[in-house]
């Protein structure tokens, strides 16, 4: 057991985070992407939701402030308009943890092309359609890693 960090984060996923460079992307996907076959390397989240473990990715990856957009959700075919359940819960998770980024929406094979360049994909056992998320790690700021210094 290890202090400050997110229970829901294992060693592989811990380990993808924290190699992960500025600029990097993740993808966190549901049960039903094709993980295995888009490319990059898979670490395996099964039995977990997509929304928690977002959450538990955030607490420790900052998302990317100089880029245009830091976080891609998949639209939904045939009604790209809607924004799923979801994807709302996403967007509560961000604001709340990351600050105010807007997640954008992708077409599905345009999220599928994107998450195929990620660092790595994260197959999440979620039931819910359309959860999938890719985020863009940005950088520690020199008054995070002087916080964190200070707690030691």
């Amino acid at each position: 057991m290890l202090r400050d960090i997110h229970p829901l984060l294992g060693p592989d996923l811990l380990f993808a985070i924290a190699t992960m460079g500025h600029g990097d992307e993740i993808a966190i996907v549901d049960a039903n992407f094709p993980a295995a076959t888009v490319g990059p390397k898979v670490v395996r989240a099964d039995g977990l939701g997509a929304a928690p473990l977002l959450e538990a990715v955030l607490t420790h990856l900052p998302l990317d402030t100089f880029a245009p957009a830091a976080a891609w959700r998949m639209e939904m075919v045939d009604t790209p308009q809607i924004v799923p359940p979801i994807c709302l819960a996403f967007q509560e998770i961000v604001d709340r943890i990351a600050g105010p980024f807007m997640i954008e929406p992708l077409e599905r094979f345009a999220f599928y092309e994107r998450a195929g360049s990620a660092a790595f994909i994260v197959a999440t056992g979620e039931q819910a359609l359309y959860a999938n998320i890719i985020l863009k790690k940005g950088v520690v700021t020199p008054e995070e890693a002087s916080r964190f210094a200070a707690k030691q």
